[in-house]
Order: C-alpha cells, then structure tokens, then sequence
C-alpha cells in the first residue's frame, strides 16, 4: 500500500507541477512537462526508498538502478502508447496498459533489486 500511496503522491506532484509552472507562471510545456515529470521522479526515488523500502544499500547503486529502470519504462510506454495509436486503437488505452504493467513490474523490481538490502543483525535471510 506504501508503494501506491508514493506513487500516487508522485503522480499528483508531477501534474500539480506541470499545471503550476504551465498555467500560474506561463512556462512552456516543453521546458514545464519535463521539469514536473524529473521533480516527481526524484521525489518517488527518496520517498520509495525511505518510506516504503526502507532501503540500506549503497543510494549510488540504487539510484543508477532506479535511472536504468526509468528509461526503460519511458521506451516501453512510449511503444506501447504509439503502437496502441498505430493499431487504430485509443492512445489512452495504451497508455493506461503502459501505467498498469510498469507499475505491477515496478513493484518488484524496486523491491528486489533498487532498494533490496542485506538483512539487518538480527533479521532473518
């Protein structure tokens, strides 16, 4: 549920942002779309790996893990999202199969290798 909550939290900082900058300071969506979606992806990083993960292993391993698993996410739904489009079918259906399937691998990726830590003295293996 952790996960979720996070998650749904970097969604809603990510949109906030994008609307903030577009909208109130009239910033571009080319330069605001990035900025919100890099703002919400480092803020799910440190929440996902504190909070949810509670992560003990080296934060440069994790992180480049994190970096690695974000771009491919980006191209999957980038495929999935045009080539929902190119089939005739709606982009949105592709894009929310793209949101649901990196979201279920996702979860256990970040939970067995980007954030996976040795046990703690005392913890079971």
């Amino acid at each position: 549920m952790r996960f979720l909550f996070i998650g749904g939290l970097s969604f809603a900082l990510d949109l906030g942002l994008l609307v903030t900058l577009h909208d109130v300071f009239g910033v571009e969506l080319v330069i605001a779309t990035p900025i919100a979606f890099l703002v919400s992806l480092v803020f799910n990083y440190f929440l996902q790996r504190i909070f949810t993960f509670q992560a003990t292993n080296h934060q440069g391993v994790s992180a480049a893990k994190y970096v690695a698993l974000v771009v491919f996410n980006i191209l999957v739904s980038d495929a999935l999202v045009t080539g929902f489009d190119a089939l005739g079918w709606s982009y949105v259906i592709g894009k929310g199969t793209a949101t649901a399937l990196t979201t279920l691998w996702n979860y256990f990726l970040y939970r067995e290798w980007i954030f996976k830590s040795k046990p703690r003295p005392g913890q079971e293996a």
